[in-house]
């Protein structure tokens, strides 16, 4: 097996860093907002407002990539969320809940330069090497799982309002991602597309692949999105377990949906992309019925494990599949499509997540997943009597 290029495993590593956002404001972000929001409906407002950050800037940032390139949008990206991260900690030290929630959207926005890295990483190896390296990016997930919530409970009472000083310490860590950026290597891939060449994107989406690697992306996240969002409330607020508890619980997570991408590419090279979305699709039902159960705290703890490797599986097969439906020229309009498509859905999952949970209960909200899952089955066996 070769080695994969200097820009993969740079990406990874500033991906392990930028990524600690994500799980820090999953963790706190909640337990801010209850403290800060004037109704207990808008508690998971700000974890919500992260996502739509993402989904809203997921198109101008893919279109910004065409227009000067990945590297100086890498660099903006990484001012964003600097920017983000000192407003969220100036907002909560004033305890100032819109304020925070704007910071938080910004976070989400820096992500969605994040979300890109998976793409350059595939750009810089051959086609058959593509699963390989979106999985090796994703893998400095792994680092984040860890340090975005152990940052936020250690640096707790850093300053005088709690929570203030693991946004100070991410907004310095994204000084360092730019500084690591500034080694990335452009590539030659085509950013640019001729004037009248290239297929539209109503012909390049007439393909059930492209619909079957967008909707097994788009449902992955916004399941677990739907049900991660919850977590923290349910566990923490609803059932009584304690912070500690749901902070593990919460890494283990994360961390179960970045371990996979140690093997999820050779999985994909070895059983087929289609067979590993359905793993994925299995794991998700299995992570249904253990939370449905029982809200002891191990159930908790599996389910969202389980949780964690559906989304691996899902979201790698999907990333993996989205190049088969287009092609040279043609990546930056398939991609932006691709990444409104998932990250928009999953704002709305994770924007109704607490309104489902405090209205309708934990069970009710674990079975609004299952339609969901039954769609993306669906393409699946659509694009399979196509090939």
């Amino acid at each position: 097996m070769k080695l994969l290029p200097f820009n993969v495993w740079l990406l990874m590593l500033v991906g392990s860093i930028a990524m600690m956002a994500a799980p820090m404001v999953v963790f706190s972000g909640g337990l801010i907002g209850a403290a800060l929001a004037p109704d207990s409906s808008l508690a998971t407002l700000p974890v919500a407002i992260m996502v739509v950050g993402t989904a809203v800037a997921a198109v101008p940032v893919t279109f910004l990539m065409q227009s000067i390139g990945r590297k100086l949008s890498f660099l903006l990206g990484s001012l964003v969320s600097f920017c983000g991260a000192l407003l969220s900690a100036y907002s909560v030290n004033e305890q100032l809940f819109w304020g925070f929630c704007s910071g938080i959207f910004l976070l989400g926005a820096g992500l969605a330069f994040v979300q890109q890295y998976r793409f350059a990483a595939m750009e810089s190896v051959a086609p058959d090497d593509m699963a390989r390296a979106a999985a090796r990016v994703l893998l400095g997930g792994l680092i984040a799982a860890y340090a975005g919530p152990e940052i936020s409970l250690r640096s707790k009472e850093l300053f005088s309002v709690h929570y203030v000083g693991g946004f100070v310490i991410l907004a310095m860590l994204y000084l360092v991602c730019a500084m690591l950026l500034l080694f990335y290597k452009s590539n030659a891939m085509i950013v640019t597309e001729e004037r009248g060449e290239g297929r539209s994107l109503v012909e390049i989406a007439s393909h059930p692949v492209f619909w079957t690697a967008v909707l097994s992306a788009a449902v992955g996240y916004a399941v677990m999105s739907f049900v991660m969002t919850a977590t923290p409330m349910s566990m923490h607020i609803t059932m009584g377990h304690s912070l500690e508890d749901t902070k593990w619980v919460i890494q283990s997570h994360i961390m179960a949906m970045f371990i996979p991408s140690f093997f999820s590419g050779w999985l994909i090279s070895r059983f087929g992309t289609g067979n590993i979305m359905l793993a994925g699709v299995a794991a998700f039902l299995l992570c249904i019925v253990v939370a449905f159960v029982d809200q002891a705290l191990m159930n908790y703890w599996l389910a969202l494990v389980l949780l964690g490797v559906g989304w691996n599986f899902l979201f790698v097969g999907g990333t993996s599949l989205l190049p088969q439906s287009y092609r040279k020229g043609e990546q930056f309009k398939a991609q932006a499509f691709n990444e409104f498509f998932v990250f928009g859905f999953q704002a709305v999952a994770s924007l109704s997540s607490g309104w489902v949970l405090y209205t309708l209960g934990w069970q009710s909200l674990l079975l609004i997943c299952i339609p969901l899952l039954v769609v993306v089955l669906f393409s699946i066996v659509l694009w399979r009597r196509a090939a």
